[in-house]
């Protein structure tokens, strides 16, 4: 619907309310004027006809029709008005303006017919005789009380009319000079009334736009003035509420941003009104994309929307564990909780969602470890068990035979306590690195895997195996140094036990842009590649029966791993069966 502005809706009934009444004026004085001029007419010809009546009476008693006809028509000539005599049958004996034998009988005028009934009448109609518009004046001429003429005077009209136009002329121009002043002033009242209404309006549309540091300043009307005060409280009071609200909103998204648990807000029809960071991650979802969308529209996993719709229909809190496939599986536990407005409507729910994932690993390898710790000692214990019970039995009294099961005995408390120095020895280091109890020093590499070296010197030279050292005395790293020997130390022990007799080991160490690379390759065994993710894990051996023949634990990869992992670096192996294995240790050059 077309909308109009409110000056244009003032204008038209200011100048309303002034056009008309000029127009009423102007209409009625100059219909007063014609009425006016007319009466002054019809008076003046009624004189007129007055003036002759002696003249006509004189004339009609000697029968001197034609002395009248030459009498109208010199008395009409000299005064510019038409004279007409006609006889009570309506029969013309004289006229001014034509011959009366040509004209025909006039009983049936209006003006004849009005004066036989009241003495004298006047008409304003088209003379056929002269073929233009006149105004008739007709008195009755009496003699005794009986009718003997009637004296009809008569005027064109279109002189009337062309000075009632002239006087017109002048009336309409003063009109539309009035008009055009009037609206002038109209506009200009209107003008006055809607700008303060024109300026509330655009101020309330900056408002609207969130401009609400603008203020109106209007004193006139009293009305308008209390009105823009009104508005400027409001939008001091909005300006105060939307400041505070947007503190808060920056607060709530900062929290919900910086919060490692995912959270989910959902309206009462399942839309979602926000979702924070680390839940869109844990979905694998864009924030922006999924507000304001159905939650089944925006996340793709079944167990959610269900749990979502829970939540809403349930007025207890309700909670669920899933499961999200993925390359890498993820654990997550759900809290849902319905909200409710003062009236107990439901508006919503919302949803946090926990990472159990580190949990789960954590449990497992929890249980995976107490499982292989029982399983390694008990291996030990059983067999020291079964031979002091052997030997309580009486295999005491054979000398070489208990000989022989003490040295058992004695192998299997050593396995037993290079278990728990390697447990220990774990234990310290993810304990010291939790706490960062651990110091780090810059210092020359070489010196540390000499040390190592040495350390492997005995069990090499009972295999007749040769360790090589190639490291370029100039290459420092920030180490601890003892904790980087112990791992080169598990990795020589680890090439020496799983390799040859006369066979070689090298150790090399190498620095580039980025990183540190110290590696110990061996000609040993080789380890399969199915086995090579998984040799780094607590108690993990490839072959468990040649391991624990070599006095193997399970645990020294497992602690060169930690090492290398408290320096900022990782470990990697490259193995080729039957080959030989090189194992690296990359360390950060900062």
């Amino acid at each position: 619907m077309f909308k109009r502005r409110l000056i244009w809706q003032l204008y038209p009934s200011f100048l309303l309310i002034i056009i008309i009444p000029i127009v009423g004026v102007t209409w009625y004085w100059s219909q007063s004027l014609r009425k006016f001029y007319l009466n002054q007419v019809a008076e003046d010809l009624k004189s007129r006809a007055h003036l002759i009546e002696k003249q006509i009476s004189m004339g009609l008693t000697d029968q001197s029709f034609d002395q009248i006809d030459d009498l109208c028509k010199q008395i009409g000539l000299a005064s510019t008005t038409r004279i007409t005599i006609i006889l009570p049958d309506g029969q013309v004996i004289a006229d001014s303006d034509e011959q009366p034998a040509k004209m025909g009988n006039h009983a049936d005028r209006p003006e004849f017919q009005t004066v036989l009934e009241q003495g004298s009448g006047s008409s304003i109609r088209f003379s056929q005789t002269l073929g233009k518009r006149m105004m008739y004046l007709a008195i009755a001429l009496k003699q005794d009380g009986k009718v003997l003429a009637v004296i009809r005077t008569s005027v064109p009209v279109t002189a009337i009319d062309k000075a009632l136009n002239s006087i017109y002329a002048k009336l309409l121009w003063a009109g539309v000079i009035i008009a055009v002043c009037a609206a002038v002033i109209s506009l200009a009242l209107s003008k006055r009334i809607s700008m303060p209404i024109e300026k509330i309006k655009e101020t309330a549309r900056s408002f609207a736009a969130g401009n609400l540091d603008l203020r109106l300043s209007i004193s006139k009307p009293i009305e308008l003035a209390e009105l823009a005060e009104a508005m400027n409280k409001m939008a001091r009071q909005l300006n105060e509420k939307i400041s505070t609200i947007t503190t808060q909103n920056s607060e709530s998204d900062a929290i919900l941003s910086s919060m490692v648990e995912g959270v989910i807000a959902i309206d009462a029809e399942g839309c979602i009104v926000r979702i924070n960071r680390a839940a869109a991650s844990f979905l694998n979802v864009n924030t922006k994309q999924a507000e304001r969308h159905k939650i089944a529209e925006a996340i793709d996993n079944i167990d959610i929307v269900e749990f979502a719709q829970e939540s809403l229909n349930s007025s207890a809190p309700t909670e669920a564990d899933i499961v999200l496939a993925g390359d890498e599986k993820r654990f997550l536990k759900l809290h849902g909780t319905r909200l409710s407005d003062v009236g107990g409507k439901k508006t919503g729910a919302v949803i946090v969602l926990t990472d159990v994932t580190r949990l789960q690993q954590l449990e497992k390898i929890r249980r995976d470890f107490v499982a292989n710790v029982s399983h390694e000692l008990k291996t030990p214990i059983t067999s020291i068990k079964g031979f002091v019970e052997t030997l309580q039995e009486g295999a005491l009294t054979e000398s070489q035979q208990a000989r022989r099961f003490l040295e058992i005995i004695g192998k299997h408390s050593d396995r037993l306590n290079a278990i728990i120095d390697d447990l220990l020895s774990l234990s310290r280091l993810e304990e010291d690195s939790e706490k960062r109890m651990l110091s780090f020093e810059t210092t020359l590499l070489k010196p540390v895997l000499t040390d190592a070296i040495t350390l492997s010197e005995i069990k090499a030279e009972e295999k007749h195996i040769q360790v090589n050292l190639n490291c370029k005395e100039n290459i420092e790293a920030r180490i601890n140094p003892a904790l980087l020997e112990q791992a080169i130390t598990n990795l020589i022990d680890n090439a020496i036990k799983y390799s040859t007799a006369d066979s070689k080991i090298w150790v090399e160490a190498e620095q580039n842009e980025n990183e540190i690379i110290v590696e110990v390759r061996d000609q040993g065994c080789g380890i399969d590649k199915k086995y090579q993710e998984r040799i780094f894990e607590r108690f993990y051996v490839v072959d468990k029966g040649r391991s624990r023949k070599l006095g193997g634990t399970g645990l020294g990869l497992s602690i060169v791993k930690h090492i290398a992992q408290v320096h900022g670096g990782h470990i990697e192996v490259e193995s080729t069966v039957g080959k030989g294995s090189t194992f690296k240790i990359r360390l950060p050059v900062n």
